[in-house]
């Protein structure tokens, strides 16, 4: 677990704030003693939801805007001392269908907020919220940060833009930016409306509805990483200085297979059904097959290992969407 001392006091932004990560992490840098600042655009598509900030609602100052705005981001960064860049769209098919504006928030935008910094905030530590994705089918099992990048989709090249822009400005300006390339984020304040944020969401949402879900393929293998571990890895990323530079893996406990995950889905909600079908055609063609993700060189340098089991997120991530329905369905 992350030592949460560094952060006492320390005045900190949070864009995309209100979204799944986001929000975990601003509340959890609010337990921690944080002045703690959210930006947030309240994209319709994306994570955003005005419950996963209200527990801490009166205690972190949220600004409705987009990050392309300079007017409303400027006096956000002024004297912060970390920022947390969480900004941005995931949706993978989403991003066949409209990849300008995934390019308008993953890279233009994180340029912009970049030259933001280097004017207003140029001694925060920077952490950018990068992605797997960029590795594409991967030659190899596990990936390691070595692996060539070869993005399957629109959204994963914007990504990449967003993350070389961040290891950029540290070269050549100066800025403390860390960039942690996630895999497959499950837990509690995650988008189970539909599979915009990933699959997952929606197999929780028919689990908790009482309605059979479906598994496509079933023998891929992925890597999910619990929010409060990826939270750990946030904190220890800004906090650690010899992770200043650099990008680094971010996995889970294990990797398991599809079908797998949907047995210990339906163990953990205590019963369900799900059916085995074939992989959709329009999805098989940005499909990454089998993930591990090689998240050694995170572990070397922090300490950081996945503190929760995937039957105990699992199940932890149920009950509170049952108990939480009305919010996020």
């Amino acid at each position: 677990m992350a030592s949460d001392t560094a952060f006492r006091g320390a005045r900190v932004l949070v864009t995309g704030g209100v979204g799944f990560i986001g929000s975990t992490l601003a509340t959890r840098l609010v337990a921690a003693g944080a002045a703690v600042a959210v930006l947030d655009n309240m994209y319709g598509e994306g994570g955003a939801n005005p419950a996963n900030i209200a527990p801490v609602r009166d205690r972190v100052a949220v600004a409705i805007g987009d990050l392309n705005d300079a007017g409303t981001v400027a006096p956000l960064l002024d004297g912060r001392d970390f920022v947390f860049n969480l900004a941005g769209r995931s949706s993978h098919m989403g991003s066949l269908a409209d990849p300008l504006a995934d390019l308008d928030i993953n890279c233009r935008a994180q340029l912009g907020l970049l030259e933001l910094c280097r004017r207003h905030a140029p001694r925060a530590r920077i952490v950018f919220a990068s992605t797997r994705q960029m590795y594409g089918r991967p030659d190899r099992l596990p990936v390691d940060e070595s692996h060539p990048l070869r993005p399957p989709d629109p959204n994963a090249v914007s990504k990449m833009a967003g993350e070389a822009y961040h290891l950029l400005y540290h070269r050549i300006h100066g800025l403390e930016t860390v960039a942690l390339r996630l895999t497959n984020t499950y837990g509690p304040r995650m988008r189970i409306k539909d599979a915009n944020q990933t699959f997952l969401g929606v197999w929780l949402r028919r689990l908790i509805e009482d309605c059979p879900f479906e598994v496509w393929g079933g023998e891929q293998r992925r890597d999910l990483t619990h929010v409060d571990d990826v939270v750990d890895a946030f904190l220890l990323a800004a906090s650690v200085p010899a992770a200043v530079g650099r990008v680094f893996n971010i996995g889970g406990e294990r990797t398991v297979s599809l079908a797998e995950l949907a047995r210990l889905m339906v163990a953990a909600n205590g019963g369900g059904s799900f059916e085995l079908k074939e992989f959709p055609a329009e999805r098989r063609r940005i499909d990454i097959g089998d993930y591990e993700a090689d998240d050694s060189a995170f572990r070397d340098l922090t300490g950081w290992r996945p503190r929760v089991t995937l039957p105990e997120g699992l199940a932890q991530t149920l009950a509170f969407f049952r108990d939480h329905r009305g919010d996020y369905l």
